[in-house]
């Protein structure tokens, strides 16, 4: 299954801010958390990563900082500020608000495979 592009994007900053809540990061280990998170079904580019991460910046939901790395090589790290704390609690409430309109309306079709309890399905009635 592939994810529509427009999803991917609309949630792209909760998942960002989620990510560097459990600590500071770099582009490359966000883009591996996500894939991981995902079980693959989410795989992002450094395209469509780093607008994200810079307009978050300019937000000033994220701080970034240069540091060397091990290998001499130097990586931009990211970290999640408390105005970012604060945006993805908004984005939360919001996602939590879709998905459970999305639950609903699919239990209350029992239209099967889409609800949770597939008990409760039953054959969508015929068009007249």
């Amino acid at each position: 299954m592939k994810l529509e592009k427009e999803l991917v994007a609309a949630s792209s900053v909760p998942l960002v801010l989620s990510i560097l809540l459990e600590g500071d990061s770099y582009g490359y280990a966000i883009i591996q958390r996500v894939k991981e998170l995902s079980g693959g079904k989410i795989e992002w580019t450094d395209g469509m990563l780093y607008p994200v991460l810079h307009w978050l910046e300019r937000l000033g939901h994220v701080k970034a900082r240069w540091e060397v790395a091990e290998s001499g090589r130097r990586r931009k790290y990211y970290r999640i500020t408390s105005q970012g704390r604060a945006r993805l609690a908004e984005e939360r409430e919001q996602w939590q608000a879709v998905n459970s309109t999305l639950e609903g309306i699919w239990r209350a079709l029992s239209i099967p495979g889409l609800a949770n309890h597939a008990a409760s399905a039953s054959p969508l009635p015929e068009e007249a």
